[in-house]
């Protein structure tokens, strides 16, 4: 094994988690071959310091925290390299996201509930990663809560 590919992964990962693909691609950006990056990065994964399960949890997490919805999270687990296998386990730990979507309607609606502005809302929500099906749900939820609301 190439010591300087392994002292590099190390002090990549002394840093953040990496998945696996994204500690080869790092690897070979600092000019370690590719076949020596995969070496140390088959490494480290049978150490399981780099354990892609895990990353994809984190990963969920952290996108669900933030607001993002599942079509956007999956975005960002195919961007990272991790594999479809993954996803489902990691997607499982993904919170309710109710709150989330009504959260971001509640922000560009702004009291405004006319036909326009319900489809600059949904607009933004759908950037956000939600499918139609939620938020047509979530609005739905706020017509119910407010009498003023017209379809």
């Amino acid at each position: 094994m190439n010591p300087e590919a392994k002292a590099r992964a190390l002090s990549l990962l002394d840093k953040r988690d990496y998945s696996r693909k994204m500690l080869i691609d790092k690897l070979c950006e600092k000019a370690i071959s590719t076949a020596d990056a995969e070496e140390v990065a088959d490494w480290l994964c049978s150490l399981r310091v780099v354990d892609d399960g895990r990353y994809a949890a984190m990963v969920v997490r952290h996108y669900a925290a933030k607001g993002y919805g599942q079509r956007r999270i999956c975005d960002e687990l195919y961007r990272r390299g991790i594999s479809k296998e993954l996803w489902d386990e990691a997607l499982e730990e993904m919170p309710e996201q109710d709150e989330a979507i009504e959260k971001i309607l509640r922000s560009r609606l702004k009291g405004d509930f006319s036909p326009e502005s319900r489809k600059k809302a949904a607009a933004a929500a759908q950037r956000r990663g939600y499918g139609w099906e939620e938020i047509r749900a979530a609005m739905e939820r706020l017509q119910s809560e407010d009498d003023t609301w017209t379809k």
